[in-house]
């Protein structure tokens, strides 16, 4: 079992849920093992997390619902990309277990809130 959850404090902002879901991916992947595989997809891992996190930042300065929208979609998009890397890692049994299991819980949990954020924009 982990030492301590890094998703144990709650935390109701978005954006901040985003950028910590982003920089426990690139935690996560820091602690690899060295391979061709795993390099692929910690690289995936990490452009996709953070990419989430950036076009929510840039959905904050959108001047319509429409341009609102087409930024959460990319938001979404990035989130599921991340959890099909998360789940390869999870398949081949790659790094930490409980990790892997939390940020599989946090990517759908956000996946969730993203796209209840655009059904409510429509």
């Amino acid at each position: 079992m982990l030492e301590s959850n890094p998703f144990s404090e709650k935390i109701f902002n978005f954006d901040d849920r985003l950028i910590r879901f982003a920089g426990e991916c690139i935690f996560f992947t820091r602690k690899l093992d060295k391979s061709y595989e795993n390099e692929y997809y910690k690289n995936q891992l990490i452009r996709s997390s953070g990419s989430s996190s950036l076009n929510f930042g840039e959905s904050q300065g959108t001047i319509s619902d429409k341009d609102l929208i087409f930024k959460l979609t990319l938001v979404v998009k990035e989130l599921k990309e991340s959890r099909n890397s998360l789940k390869i890692l999870n398949y081949i049994n790659e790094g930490s277990q409980d990790l892997r299991t939390l940020l599989l819980i946090e990517v759908e949990e956000l996946i969730a809130i993203a796209s209840k954020m655009i059904i409510n924009k429509k």
